[in-house]
């Protein structure tokens, strides 16, 4: 099981994905500010008007019932989006702290590798060196 998720690690493009975060992250900002600001649509001088019509009318109480629950329907939709932009925006600024964070581990472990790949030089060294004297 561990292959598999190594074998997908691999072969992710990790130089695109930490080059595209900053972006992702205006975007989302962006997209935040954008909606953000943006209020549900007020009601039409059409809708506050008085119908031309009786309101006993069933066809006109039926429109205007109708009406009332399409402009709930966009509201609550409306508030839909703003969470979903919310979401989106929580999303890719913890995508750029994580981003960020593999990028620190990727260079701590090039470290690593580069100060264990000294210390086996050495100790191959002083392992050819006790030998060397041994021997002679």
């Amino acid at each position: 099981m561990a292959i598999g998720w190594l074998t997908v690690l691999k072969s992710v493009p990790w130089a695109e994905v930490i080059s595209n975060a900053p972006k992702v992250a205006d975007g989302a900002k962006k997209l935040w500010s954008t909606i953000g600001k943006k209020s549900p649509p007020p009601q039409t001088e059409a809708a506050r008007e008085e119908p031309a019509h009786s309101p006993d009318d069933p066809s006109v109480a039926a429109l205007q019932k109708r009406i009332s629950a399409l402009e709930s329907e966009a509201a609550d939709l409306h508030d839909q989006m703003l969470a979903s932009s919310e979401l989106i925006k929580a999303l890719a600024e913890q995508n750029t702290q994580l981003i960020q964070n593999i990028e620190a581990n990727r260079v701590r472990v090039l470290q690593l590798t580069g100060a264990t790949a000294v210390l086996a030089i050495i100790a191959v060294a002083g392992l050819l060196l006790a030998l060397a004297a041994n021997a002679g």
